[in-house]
This record gives C-alpha cells, sequence and structure tokens, in this order.
C-alpha cells in the first residue's frame, strides 16, 4: 500500500498553491491515513468499522447502541441528528438535541462520533459534538457546505453522490482539500442504475479504481448502497475483498423499528455475529479489523 503519510492537523493552504490537485495520486503518494484521535485511524492496515442507527431517536437508544458496540471493538458511532429525507413527511431527526445525546454517549463509552451535516450555517455546531462531519450523496456538490467544512479542522467523510462520476467525486473533494482541510474520507454509498430490485447498486468498481487515481482512504456504506438487510454483510464481505478502508454499517437493536431506513438496518446482534467472518475476510487480504482482540 506504499507509505503512509497520518494527517493529524491541517494549515491553510497557501493561494498559490491552490491550482494543484490535492486528491489527485499525482501530487501525493503516500497513503493517507486520518488520525480521529485516541488510537482511531482511518486508512491504515487496519479496516473501521463506523456503526450505529440511520437515525438517534433517544439518549436510551443510543447509549444503548453505544454500549453494545463498545463490547464488538467498534470504536466509531454513526447516528443521523439531521437526517435529510426524500419526503417532507419522513421522521427529520432531532437536531441538537440529538447531538447531545450523541456526546454522552461517547462520554459514556469512548466511542467516536460521525455524524452528518446538512447546513454551512450548522457547521461550527456539529463540530462541537462530533469527531467526524458526514456529508451525505445529496450534499455532495453542495458547494457553499463543502467550502464551510473545508475551512473546518475536522475529518470529513463525503459520500458519493447517487449519480456522480468519479471525477465529480474527486472534484468534490477537492472543494474541501483547497480550504484546508486534508482530513477527507471518501465514501461509495450506492448509485442509481437501471436495476429497480435494489434502492442502490453498490458500486463497488469505485473502490479499487479510485485506490488509483487518490491517496484519500475509501469507506464502503453497504446499507444504502444495497438498501436490503439481507445483503449488508455479504456486501461488506465483498467491500474488504475489494481494498476498503472500512465500513459504515447501519445497526439497530430492533430494526422493524427503527424511525427510518429500517429496510436496510440489520440488528446489532446479527452485526456481532457477523464479525468474525469479517475478521477472517481481511486477514485473507492482508489487513485487520479495527478493535479485533486477536489483532497485533
Amino acid at each position: 500500500m506504499g507509505h503512509e503519510h497520518i494527517i493529524k492537523e491541517n494549515t491553510a493552504m497557501p493561494a498559490a498553491a491552490r491550482q494543484r490537485k490535492y486528491a489527485s495520486d499525482s501530487i501525493e503518494q503516500d497513503t493517507t491515513i486520518i488520525d480521529i484521535g485516541d488510537g482511531v485511524k482511518i486508512g491504515g492496515n487496519r479496516i473501521v468499522i463506523m456503526a450505529g442507527p440511520c437515525s438517534v431517536e433517544s439518549e436510551e437508544q443510543i447509549i444503548s447502541i453505544a454500549q453494545e458496540l463498545r463490547s464488538m471493538g467498534i470504536r466509531i458511532l454513526r447516528g443521523g441528528a439531521y437526517k435529510p429525507r426524500t419526503s417532507p413527511y419522513d421522521f427529520q431527526g432531532l437536531g441538537e438535541e440529538g447531538l447531545e445525546y450523541l456526546k454522552y454517549a461517547s462520554r459514556l463509552t469512548g466511542l467516536k462520533i460521525i455524524t452528518e451535516v446538512i447546513d454551512p450555517r450548522n457547521v461550527e455546531l456539529v463540530t462541537n459534538f462530533a469527531d467526524i462531519l458526514q456529508i451525505g450523496t445529496r450534499s455532495m456538490q453542495n458547494y457553499p457546505l463543502l467550502r464551510e467544512v473545508g475551512k473546518s479542522r475536522m475529518p470529513v467523510l463525503l459520500k458519493r453522490g447517487m449519480s456522480a462520476t468519479y471525477k465529480e467525486f474527486l472534484l468534490a473533494a477537492e472543494y474541501i482539500m483547497v480550504g484546508g482541510n486534508e482530513k477527507v474520507i471518501l465514501c461509495e454509498r450506492g448509485i442509481r442504475t437501471l436495476i429497480n430490485e435494489l434502492r442502490f447498486t453498490l458500486d463497488l468498481n469505485a473502490v479499487p479504481y479510485l485506490k488509483q487515481r487518490t491517496h484519500l482512504p475509501i469507506i464502503v456504506d453497504p446499507s444504502h448502497g444495497t438498501g436490503s438487510a439481507s445483503l449488508v454483510i455479504d456486501m461488506s464481505k465483498a467491500a474488504i475483498a475489494c481494498g476498503a478502508d472500512g465500513l459504515l454499517i447501519e445497526t439497530h437493536p430492533h430494526p422493524q423499528e427503527s424511525k427510518s431506513d429500517a429496510a436496510q438496518t440489520i440488528s446489532t446482534d446479527e452485526l456481532k455475529k457477523s464479525m468474525p467472518g469479517l475478521a477472517r475476510i481481511a486477514q485473507a487480504v492482508g489487513r485487520k479489523i479495527d478493535g479485533d482482540n486477536n489483532a497485533d
């Protein structure tokens, strides 16, 4: 995988340097590792699993899930406080109240937090609660938002737009990086195709293709990528096998009760049972699952 280039803190980029491509492998040959803190790193030999519910529903719910994830060795909790939904009548998240619950769960368990920001005006607020800012598929080309998170020192997980080309995806990353924030993590989360049996088509071509063209770490979201809970674990294994640096998985103790994305959410029990299988796939390709008790 070449040399490792760990990013802990960014500095503002000089104006004269802003014509170069920051996401391009021709500029930065080393594999970039994003240091989240407390030993959690994304982009190295260890494959990071980020898991949790689509939406934060209550303090009790998110704390319970965080505790279960910690027992599995998972160190990053995902959960949506602000939810950009297709229908205006669907649950839109708890907002700042949800952020408070995430922060409390983090304090109790030590898990790092990844959560979505959808409004440039809320970036500063969300950075007070999160360890990783998530830019969702609908926001990949929200350039004011990308510029705002580019001013931040916070790691950013950028999801590919549901109809975006690879070039458009990398150029969206450029918007963040030219602002001075080099802590960008790319996320393949499925695209729209002629396949209508599934919510999206998980484009695993993106992982090896982008690995050849960027030094940035690449995460796969098999939950949104399929829209089907029964496919999540199999596609997680495939993602690891083709070189993904991590997984973003929706999980809930009782998926049928989830307020959003129930059809693609696996139970925390199923996730726990799948961990040894994921670890074996990682081992087969010379890597480790982060938090695996059997890892070196």
